[in-house]
């Protein structure tokens, strides 16, 4: 008996966030009118779970929070605005063109996320329409950066390192126009398009997914994606040169809730194997068996992570065949060798030059330590007389963001190698040269003041915690060693805390949850070490850890595995080992 069975709403088990879905109207919900209303900077509750759907959530500053109650005003609503950017890659004069949105809307301020692409924020309610057209003119989009459907396609943005690499990069882009939302609103709403009275969704239905969706492309031995953190991972399986096939992963998330131990997060299973041929439609049917078995009566459980564990992996396997019409090949060998990001220049065999930025916390501001946002578009200005087009794809002069909040500036010629140098010594950005690799490989959130769901800080002050820790390193004699720490504001998990070797995960303002034993190539996740402490408590336990560490490591052994080896932590080999 097949085991496909399409979603029915049902209105009365389903959350009321299903209903809003379908009765949207394929996400147009009441947009138009929330965005002509003046009395007040937000828009109507329902549209603030379907502009989600259309690249953007609504925020206030929670540091005027209180003030503007005293004053009897609303909150300070304003937007967080998601680019849709396969692979991260952008055109020199894509970038100029996003900056201008930054300086127009967005307080001179974009940020790099952790998937891979840029993010305006403290958009207010006016000027969100013109912002997301503006993005719009870069020939990017916003639709689908958020909501529950499939997100931003990762991979890693260094194309040139081989034609393998080349190769991989293009299926981000197959994989994300093939998975994009059929509706026409998002044209309609932003961009004045013609209006559609119904539209059909032949992937996702009227229901969309239960939750959001992520997927990301590897290639080994570099795992920069963090390919178990993601609901569908390809890893790209090679023969020299030419491209095998995929090795397919489920079920990988970071999302978790506080003192719930229902929820937990997971690193994805390896299933099977594909061939490239194959791949848009494994990857379809894995997400039309999350469309129609994942949880829609309670939206905490409702990741594909919660279904699998449901099902079991090899129960999931046997319900994807069944969607497939046929089983996926045994998985093929891989390894994984590092997570990170490699700093600075490097030559491709074409002869242009690719050089990595470290951007702390993917924030490109001007501060009066770095001016990295007039820098960079100094940089941008230089490049536009190589390209020729706004298009992205293999031309001089590139911006592309990579998997760890830093950017790369792709396809520079020898004589604007020794121009950007100067601008960028001029500007004091780093390429990575002066920080220790611990703080190179450190990931935030954004958290306070704009994110609704922190608990903590965590952008703002990670930097801060990790002069405390370096000092620490430093001390030991391990300064050197790199070691991933990632910070959220909250368990959602939008940094990845839980991949980290040393992650700090947001439990209420100036206290955090210290988990340690994550892989530092990012295929097992962490473990609860201690709960809810302080700055001063955090540096009283890791201080003879880092003893610890620098009297009795193996040689090359990384701190998430010598904090398992010593029995700090137990291991965890599955969701359900996280809580236990």
């Amino acid at each position: 008996m097949s085991k496909v069975k399409p979603t029915i709403y049902d209105p009365q088990k389903h959350t009321a966030v299903e209903g809003i879905k379908v009765n949207s109207n394929y996400l147009r919900g009441t947009l138009q009118q929330s965005l002509q209303s003046e009395i007040t900077g937000a828009i109507a509750d329902d549209d603030q779970m379907i502009i989600k759907f259309h690249g953007s959530y609504q925020q206030d500053d929670r540091d005027l929070r209180a003030e503007r109650r005293k004053q009897k005003l609303e909150p300070l609503y304003s937007f967080m605005i998601r680019a849709r950017l396969p692979g991260g890659v952008a055109s020199a004069e894509q970038y100029k063109v996003l900056a201008k949105v930054a300086q127009d809307y967005g307080h001179s301020s974009l940020r790099l996320t952790t998937r891979q692409t840029y993010q305006w924020h403290g958009i207010v309610k006016r000027d969100l329409k013109k912002t997301i057209a503006g993005i719009n003119r870069a020939l990017v989009d916003s639709i689908a950066a958020c909501g529950d459907v499939n997100r931003n396609v990762m991979a890693n943005p260094l194309f040139e390192q081989s034609k393998l690499h080349t190769e991989v990069y293009q299926w981000s882009k197959k994989i994300s126009e093939h998975l994009l939302p059929n509706t026409n609103a998002y044209h309609e709403i932003w961009l004045d398009g013609e209006k559609v009275e119904s539209t059909e969704e032949p992937i996702y239905g009227k229901t969309y997914l239960p939750r959001k969706f992520k997927i990301a492309i590897a290639v080994p031995p570099n795992n920069d994606v963090d390919i178990y953190a993601n609901d569908i991972g390809l890893i790209a399986i090679s023969d020299g040169e030419k491209l095998k096939g995929f090795n397919i992963l489920v079920g990988g998330g970071m999302g978790s809730s506080h003192n719930d131990p229902e929820t937990y997060p997971r690193a994805a299973s390896v299933i099977g194997f594909c061939k490239p041929e194959q791949a848009l439609e494994v990857v379809e049917s894995i997400l039309k068996v999350q469309r129609d078995y994942g949880n829609r009566e309670v939206r905490k459980l409702a990741r594909l992570k919660y279904t699998i564990d449901g099902l079991t992996v090899e129960g999931f396997k046997e319900v994807l065949a069944d969607y497939l019409g046929w089983s996926l090949q045994p998985a093929q060998p891989f390894s994984f060798e590092h997570n990170g990001d490699r700093y600075g220049w490097i030559k491709s065999d074409d002869g242009k030059w690719h050089l990595t930025l470290y951007i702390h916390s993917g924030r490109i501001k001007d501060t009066e330590q770095s001016q990295v946002f007039s820098g960079l578009l100094k940089i941008a200005d230089l490049l536009v007389g190589q390209s020729d087009g706004i298009q992205s794809g293999g031309r001089d002069g590139e911006f592309r963001c990579s998997p760890n909040q830093n950017l790369i500036i792709s396809n520079v010629s020898d004589e604007n190698k020794t121009a950007i140098e100067k601008i960028l010594q001029q500007h004091n950005i780093s390429i990575g040269q002066t920080e220790t690799p611990t703080r190179l490989n450190a990931l935030a959130c954004v958290a306070f003041p704009t994110c609704a769901l922190a608990m903590a800080e965590a952008e703002r002050y990670l930097p801060t915690l990790l002069d405390k820790i370096e000092e620490q390193l430093e001390q030991y004699g391990i300064a050197d060693v790199p070691i991933n720490i990632r910070m959220t504001g909250c368990p959602n998990g939008c940094a990845r805390p839980y991949l980290g070797e040393i992650g700090f995960v947001g439990k209420a303002p100036g206290k955090y949850n210290l988990y340690l034993g994550a892989s530092h190539t990012g295929d097992r996740v962490n473990k609860l070490y201690r709960e809810n402490i302080n700055e001063a408590e955090i540096l009283k336990e890791l201080e003879p850890l880092f003893a610890s560490f620098a009297e009795l490591r193996k040689p090359t052994e990384s701190f998430g595995d010598f904090v398992i080896r010593q029995g700090y932590v137990l291991a965890v080999h599955n969701g359900r080992d996280f809580h236990a």
